[in-house]
């Protein structure tokens, strides 16, 4: 499903549910509603937010996750229903029981995929970027090499300037990436749900610190469509998180990618590969379902 993902980033608001819709107030007065069936996701970024019990509930029933950010803009946690998928407990076995093999050959997969959305960005803002296509060649099942490490030393410095370092903890341009990585986790994290796959048993990767590892996996592909969007709020003068920055963030979950069925929206591009997954774990197949190389259609 295509919905709306809905930052609340002003302080002191509260939100509730009415008939069917998620409405925000301040001091009881209303102030916006949403339809519940319009909602993706929730991003809580400001400080002295209040919920009511119902709306919570409502929405993880809904599987609607809720992302509670801090300071950085980076998700300190997401809210997470107990049922989910109709098929769950067997899809989470079939993950637990994922043997060694099949899963460093999947994340070659993700990886690869990652690199070539990395060339393409760079293609996309004029910078040079034939190196990544035999980047992506020479990554191995479960990438021993770390060719993922080598792409990013080259992708950040020829996209966003020799100056620039990645900080996850710093403002600016960081925090626009922060921000717009939250928004992605966000909708990464309902398609890992909506497919009855446990967010903490990673792909490739596990840290027990990181209780959404999964959703980090999978997210890595679509990193470079957030990279670009910041990139061009950086050439619109865009260099600090403001609401307008953020609205133009959050649309990203709806930019169109090519796929082997045609132009997709990210967020349903996400949805096709976590249920590819789940059927990669069960045997079912051994290929992740990807967006192709190539230029997001939506920019």
């Amino acid at each position: 499903m295509v919905g709306r993902v809905v930052e609340v980033a002003t302080d002191g608001r509260h939100l509730a549910i009415d008939r069917g819709f998620m409405t925000v107030s301040e001091k009881g007065n209303e102030l916006g509603r949403v339809p519940l069936d319009d909602l993706a996701a929730v991003v809580a970024n400001a400080h002295g937010l209040t919920y009511s019990n119902n709306l919570l509930v409502t929405l993880a029933t809904r599987g609607v996750p809720i992302v509670l950010c801090g300071p950085n803009h980076q998700p300190a946690a997401i809210v997470w229903p107990i049922d989910g998928h109709h098929a769950q407990s067997g899809r989470m076995s079939d993950q637990a029981n994922a043997a060694g093999p099949l899963k460093k050959r999947l994340w070659r997969q993700i990886v690869q995929a990652k690199i070539l959305a990395q060339g393409a960005t760079l293609a996309a803002v004029g910078a040079e970027a034939g190196g990544f296509r035999l980047l992506a060649r020479k990554v191995r099942a479960g990438d021993p090499d770390n060719v993922e490490a080598e792409a990013a030393r080259r992708y950040w410095p020829l996209l966003m300037g020799t100056a620039f370092r990645r900080d996850q903890d710093g403002n600016g341009l960081n925090g626009l990436l922060n921000y717009g990585y939250a928004v992605l986790r966000a909708a990464t994290a309902r398609a890992v749900m909506a497919a009855g796959l446990h967010p903490s048993l990673g792909l490739m990767h596990s840290n027990r610190g990181n209780a959404l590892v999964l959703v980090d996996d999978l997210m890595e592909p679509f990193r470079p469509v957030v990279d670009r969007e910041v990139h061009r709020l950086k050439c619109d003068g865009f260099i600090d998180v403001t609401s307008d920055a953020k609205a133009m963030l959050a649309r990203t979950m709806i930019i169109d990618l090519p796929t082997a069925e045609g132009r997709s929206p990210v967020m349903t591009c996400l949805e096709r590969l976590a249920g590819s997954l789940a059927k990669a774990y069960a045997g079912e197949t051994d290929r992740l379902v990807l967006p192709k190389p190539g230029l997001p259609l939506g920019f």
